[in-house]
C-alpha cells in the first residue's frame, strides 16, 4: 500500500483500504484503463474555478482544478448495482493532442488548463487514480460506466456523450472489455 499512499490520499480506494487493519504489506487489487476525452464542442472546456481555487496536492505535486473530472462505475451486468468506484481528478487538463489543423492551446507546463474544441485530453492506464480497486469484487460480469463532467459544472452544449459504458468479464485473475459504447446515462 505504500506505492498508493497518494492515492489513499485522494480517497481514490475502496472503503476497505482504510481499516485500522490494512498495512503497507497488503496489495489492492486494481482495475486499470486508459480514457482518452475529446472536446466535441465549439467552446474551450474550461474549469470552473478560477486558478487562485485550485487545490494544491503535495503528494502528487500539482494542482487539482475541478474535483471531480471523471467519476468511475462498475455496475452489477444484471441489477446495474455500483459495486465499486472511483474517480479522476482534472490534475492536468490540456491539450494532449488535437484533430488535424488545430493547434494545441492548453499545457500544464503553462500553468494553465483546458481543452480546447477538437482536442483531446488523454489518461494512460497507469496515471494515479485512473483506475478502480477491485479488490473486493468478485469474478463475474459487470458494466464499466465512465462518466466525464459527473456533476455538469462545466457548461456544454451537449452532455448526452459524456457516458462511456464497456462490458467486463472479471475472472479474479484477468479482465476482459468489450463493447464499449457512448451512452445517454
Amino acid at each position: 500500500m505504500y506505492a498508493l499512499r497518494c492515492a489513499a490520499e485522494e480517497s481514490c480506494l475502496s472503503r476497505s483500504a482504510y481499516r485500522l487493519a490494512v498495512s503497507d504489506l497488503d496489495y489492492r487489487v486494481l482495475l486499470r484503463f486508459p480514457q482518452r476525452v475529446k472536446n466535441q464542442g465549439t467552446a474551450d472546456f474550461l474549469p470552473v474555478k478560477p486558478r487562485h481555487e485550485w487545490e494544491w496536492h503535495s503528494c502528487h505535486q500539482h494542482y487539482h482544478s475541478m474535483e471531480a473530472f471523471s467519476n468511475y462505475d462498475l455496475l452489477d451486468v444484471t441489477t446495474e448495482r455500483k459495486v465499486a468506484e472511483g474517480h479522476k481528478a482534472s490534475f492536468c487538463l490540456e491539450d494532449t493532442s488535437c484533430d488535424p489543423g488545430v493547434r494545441r492551446r492548453f499545457a500544464c507546463t503553462a500553468h494553465t488548463q483546458g481543452l480546447g474544441p477538437g482536442c483531446y485530453d488523454t489518461y494512460h492506464a497507469n496515471i494515479d487514480c485512473q483506475w478502480i480497486d477491485i479488490t473486493d469484487v468478485p469474478p463475474g460480469n459487470y458494466i464499466l460506466k465512465v462518466t466525464v463532467n459527473p456533476s455538469q459544472l462545466v457548461q456544454e452544449s451537449d452532455f448526452s456523450n459524456n457516458v462511456v459504458r464497456c462490458d467486463i468479464r472479471y475472472t479474479g485473475t484477468y479482465v476482459q472489455a468489450r463493447n464499449c459504447r457512448i451512452s445517454e446515462s
